[in-house]
């Protein structure tokens, strides 16, 4: 079976934690900035595309050069094999980014790209010079930084944070793939408790069960390569299949959500049920600060408001003390809190252990990281 050069894309800060996951499947990668790269099969592009719960898409790598005028750019997209991947009948947009490069001008960039697709595939298809488009949808882009060009071809089709189980959402929901890089910062263990303590409509309680199930992310879609020729129906059937015997369905879990707001506990409930995990997660109408628990070792995991807006600080800082008062005491737990407030750690009163620079969306944020201590044998 062919093997390809594949990346798996990330947003920025989280690159090492899908290498890390990548590394856990089995591969051998290369950590870049944005992205990993490593080499699969057909079989393995389904695999990855199920199975990685941090990334944004899985991209073949289909040509990679320097260029530095449009007719270096034309001849070199022109030498590439495309009728390995694109059928007569192939959609393929061309999609385009350039960065610090003489060819600066992406539609332009975008175009001739796909001037030199059409003229390859012109020759290999018996000289047509129409492509009717009316096939699947095969997205390409260009990319070009310092001059490097990376023609890829886009595996995944929406985006992977698009789980499939989010019936209904809240103002402002975390990303599913940004909420799992966030329990896995954790280092969460599924025979602990969990809590997030502003769930909104359920993101991170239902990620954190998805991994204590050992469910695949992306068990609950489809991809957009599954409607390719030439990718045999039975082997993503069996990938999926493959999938599914490993979720643990026996495990007792320990996950609670809550949220002041009642309306976020009702759409949290559906999101959960959707995705089939309403009996792992206990989810409940409460304030922050009304949090009590007697349970040891357990990890708190939150997204809470940012306060962006200047109305909203005083009371979101009031949020942040009022969290400090009521995990401090927890000795034993892990707290883990995302915010894009860089003096956060005044309001909640004491310094982090750690801080790690996220992106959500395109927000600068940083992870406060409380660490618990070792569990006593």
């Amino acid at each position: 079976m062919k093997t390809y050069n594949l990346i798996a894309t990330a947003a920025a800060g989280i690159e090492s934690i899908v290498g890390n996951e990548l590394r856990h499947l089995g591969y051998d990668v290369q950590v870049e900035n944005s992205r990993v790269r490593y080499h699969g099969t057909i079989e393995d592009i389904i695999w990855t595309n199920l199975w990685l719960r941090t990334a944004d898409r899985v991209k073949i790598v289909v040509a990679e050069f320097e260029a530095r005028s449009f007719e270096e750019l034309f001849n070199k997209t022109e030498r590439v094999a495309w009728e390995d991947y694109l059928p007569m009948d192939a959609a393929f947009p061309v999609e385009g980014k350039s960065q610090k490069s003489i060819l600066h001008h992406v539609p332009s960039v975008q175009s001739i790209v796909k001037k030199a697709i059409v003229a390859k595939l012109s020759a290999v298809y018996h000289r047509r010079t129409r492509f009717p488009e009316t096939g699947a949808k095969y997205p390409l882009e260009v990319s070009i930084n310092k001059n490097h060009v990376m023609l890829t071809l886009d595996t995944s089709g929406t985006s992977l944070f698009k789980r499939g189980y989010r019936v209904a959402k809240g103002e402002a929901p975390l990303k599913e793939n940004m909420a799992a890089a966030l329990i896995l910062l954790a280092h969460w263990y599924p025979e602990r408790p969990f809590v997030d303590p502003v769930c909104g409509s359920g993101t991170l309680p239902i990620e954190a069960a998805m991994i204590g199930r050992n469910i695949a992310p992306g068990f609950n879609r489809d991809f957009i390569c599954e409607t390719w020729d030439w990718i045999p129906a039975n082997i993503s059937e069996k990938m999926r299949a493959k999938a599914d015997e490993l979720a643990d369905y026996d495990r007792t879990l320990d996950i609670t959500g809550y949220d002041i707001d009642g309306r976020m506990i009702e759409i949290a409930r559906q999101n959960a049920a959707e995705v089939g995990l309403a009996d792992d997660i206990t989810f409940k109408q409460m304030a922050a600060k009304d949090f009590k628990t007697d349970k040891t070792y357990g990890t708190i995991v939150a997204n809470p408001p940012y306060g962006e807006r200047l109305s909203d600080q005083e009371q979101v800082r009031q949020l942040y003390h009022q969290m400090g008062t009521t995990y401090r005491p927890l000795k034993t737990w892990g707290k883990y809190i995302l915010t894009s407030d860089l003096e956060f750690e005044k309001f909640y009163g004491q310094k982090a252990d750690k801080r790690r620079k996220l992106y959500n969306g395109s927000l600068r944020t940083d992870l406060f990281q409380y660490w618990a201590p070792r569990k006593q044998k």
